[in-house]
């Protein structure tokens, strides 16, 4: 692993600019709407967070949330680069799950137990109406796309971190408000889980997002005021927090209005599917 973040190839290669991602999605955007875009992007890391989720049971729920997130980076990386027409998504998300596993060192993790669980998340969403049949050989080949896409940069660094080093140094200066200061950690935690349903993750460095999200656990507690001090005497850029903040609070508000049951079908229905040699033998064997 790189030593710090500034000289990783997360840093280097994978922090986007917005234009680039208007750019790279040009071919979707000709089926589906921006908003109908995050919608799908949302219902496939809630798809990501439930095979991890079944498949890591039992794992200590700190690793597990780590595997999880940094699935969803890789999926997010993916498609910031192909089309969902390139590559079944529905393939991508467990391909994401098993690959973030060995680069999180967490296990070698059994493809058809893999399998098995997504055919139980998938039981979750009853009303799609698509052909999905994942088979340990395409798991092998998406997987050396995704590794081929993302050029084999697999490190990734999560907010996480840099949010127990900011709840440290709080606990230090306010001794006497350690107990708020750990529902204020847990909130935080919240919105950092939660960030991965946006772009943010590949549009901001990991530790604006920690503040951002230590802000707004701040805010919805109701105790920003408490350590106003703390923030000014900070380093970070107030701008790219602020803009954060507002990212995270769109996303809740598209995420709310997503009716998935009415809504991901049409949207769904809009996306060609993939004309890929997995896709076809899929087609014949489910004949």
């Amino acid at each position: 692993m790189a030593g710090n973040f500034w000289k990783s190839s997360h840093n280097s290669q994978w922090i986007f600019d917005k234009s680039d991602l208007v750019r790279e999605r040009a071919r979707d955007m000709k089926n589906i709407t921006d908003e109908e875009y995050q919608k799908v992007m949302i219902f496939y890391c809630n798809f990501i967070h439930a095979i991890g989720t079944d498949t890591l049971n039992g794992v200590n729920n700190k690793v597990k949330m780590h595997v999880i997130a940094t699935a969803c980076v890789y999926f997010r990386r993916f498609y910031a680069r192909q089309s969902f027409m390139d590559i079944d998504p529905f393939l991508l998300a467990p391909t994401c799950i098993c690959l973030a596993s060995k680069a999180d060192e967490f296990s070698m993790m059994s493809t058809s137990k893999l399998i098995s669980t997504v055919s139980n998340a998938l039981k979750k969403w009853t009303f799609l109406n698509q052909e999905i049949l994942i088979r340990p050989p395409y798991i092998q080949e998406a997987e050396f796309l995704l590794l081929e896409i993302m050029d084999c940069c697999l490190i990734v660094y999560h907010p996480y971190r840099t949010l127990h080093v900011l709840i440290t140094d709080l606990k230090n200066t306010y001794k006497e408000l350690k107990a708020d200061i750990e529902v204020i950690h847990g909130e935080a935690v919240k919105y950092c889980n939660d960030h991965y349903r946006s772009d943010i993750c590949i549009l901001y460095p990991p530790h604006q997002i920690a503040y951002a999200c230590l802000v707004l656990a701040m805010i919805n507690l109701k105790k920003q005021d408490d350590y106003a001090e703390w923030f000014t005497d900070s380093s970070v850029e107030i701008d790219k927090v602020h803009e954060i903040i507002v990212a995270i609070g769109a996303m809740y508000r598209v995420w709310k209005d997503f009716i998935e049951k009415e809504q991901l079908p049409k949207i769904l229905e809009k996306i060609p599917r993939p004309n890929t040699r997995a896709a076809e033998i899929s087609k014949k064997e489910a004949l």
